[in-house]
């Protein structure tokens, strides 16, 4: 018989408040106004959001082609990864930084290392437990904390500090309340760098207060002028109290492909793999199998590494944009640019967002308002190199005439 009293759905209409934490709101809204101005006939320049415009090398591409094709290779793959891409991770990780880890205990195949970061948290933290997480940072780092109910303490990220992280400045109570710190040098969004220097004082004031450190390294491939981004694993002990992600995604321009690793700590590896051993079943084998030629080509000097080309991107739009009037740093890493806002002599006050919506509706380029990275965000945008030179500069052009047009 059927039920005409049933209740109605909940206010909320089946969205979980967590949903309301997890800060996509700004990159939703930035998607609405590139379709809006591709709607009014604009030849967008996205330099948005940070996806590779290269493909893997072709020994990569053949590898991932030809292992789809096999007959076995649609099985369930191991959550943990196969055996034989954390032992070519280990091997990399050796060979890249002297890092030595154990393939089965120290090393965990993520889908890319956001996979790893958004589930950290459910995996080493308790409901109400403390993390420590940088303002501006990459999203997911707060999201993963909402979605584990883990309580974030923000480290403000300022100029006048290289963007570096005040260690001292964190008040002790809440390095005795944190479960773990989590830090990404080179990083995205403000293209600082860090120096093993700077990651020995880390490991030694965690050790100290005994919180774990977390570490992504996704662009370790990525820093220019010379500079060579360290490991955190470097340091001696680290892995006493360190663990470390790693990404395929930007290196080797694999983001596609959803495959990254996070290395270290055994027990906090160890509860990772716990916990996406009841979430999926791992990345995909052909898929492990294209990583794998991908590491093997970079230790063997046979691949392009992405570096150089970066390198020759940021300084052509750097340059185009002081040329057009916009004083933007030259960042040592990463394929972003953390730009202040230009200074403008306008009436009313120019925001990230404001200025951001304004010049792609004026003149096609996006990019990202530092506010979708936290407070501290406000007064910057996030640009990323991800056209070719030629049309970089097109878009430090038109950004020229529209900073000129609002004089």
């Amino acid at each position: 018989m059927i039920d005409n009293n049933k209740p109605a759905p909940p206010s909320s209409g089946w969205r979980s408040e967590r949903l309301g934490q997890l800060g996509s709101a700004i990159f939703a809204e930035v998607a609405q106004w590139k379709l809006e101005a591709r709607q009014a006939g604009l030849d967008v320049i996205d330099l948005g959001i940070g996806s590779p415009d290269s493909a893997p090398s072709e020994r990569v591409r053949q590898a991932l082609s030809a292992e789809t094709l096999r007959d076995d290779r649609y099985g369930y793959p191991d959550s943990r990864g196969s055996e034989a891409f954390r032992k070519q991770a280990a091997l990399w990780l050796q060979a890249k930084f002297g890092v030595a880890v154990d393939a089965e205990q120290e090393l965990l195949t993520l889908m890319g290392s956001q996979d790893g970061l958004a589930h950290l948290a459910l995996a080493v933290a308790n409901p109400g437990d403390i993390a420590i997480v940088p303002d501006p940072g990459y999203p997911i780092y707060a999201a993963g904390l909402a979605l584990a109910g883990v309580q974030p303490y923000y480290v403000p990220l300022r100029a006048e500090n290289n963007f570096m992280p005040d260690l001292a400045a964190i008040p002790e109570e809440v390095w005795h309340k944190a479960t773990f710190i989590l830090l990404n040098y080179p990083s995205n969004p403000v293209s600082a760098v860090a120096d093993l220097a700077f990651f020995e004082q880390l490991v030694a004031v965690a050790r100290r207060y005994q919180v774990l450190v977390v570490h992504d390294l996704a662009y370790s491939e990525m820093a220019f002028d010379g500079f060579r981004p360290p490991s955190i694993l470097q340091v001696p002990g680290a892995k006493d109290i360190a663990v470390e992600f790693h990404s395929l995604s930007k290196s080797f321009n694999m983001a596609g492909s959803r495959i990254g690793f996070l290395a270290g700590n055994r027990e906090a590896v160890g509860a990772l793999r716990d916990l996406k051993a009841n979430i999926d079943y791992g990345v995909f084998d052909a898929v492990q199998q294209a990583g794998i030629v991908a590491l093997q080509e970079d230790l063997s000097g046979e691949g392009t590494p992405v570096a150089p080309m970066y390198e020759q991107r940021r300084n052509r739009f750097v340059e185009a944009l002081r040329h057009e009037g916009w004083e933007v740093p030259s960042p040592k890493a990463t394929m972003f640019l953390w730009a202040p806002l230009p200074a403008l002599q306008r009436s009313g006050s120019w925001t990230a967002r404001s200025i951001s919506r304004e010049m792609l509706r004026e003149t096609g380029v996006a990019v990202i308002p530092g506010d979708a990275f936290g407070q501290e965000g406000e007064g910057y945008v996030r640009i990323a190199l991800v056209e070719s030179e030629d049309r970089l500069v097109e878009a430090a052009q038109r950004i020229g005439r529209f900073i000129r047009s609002l004089g």
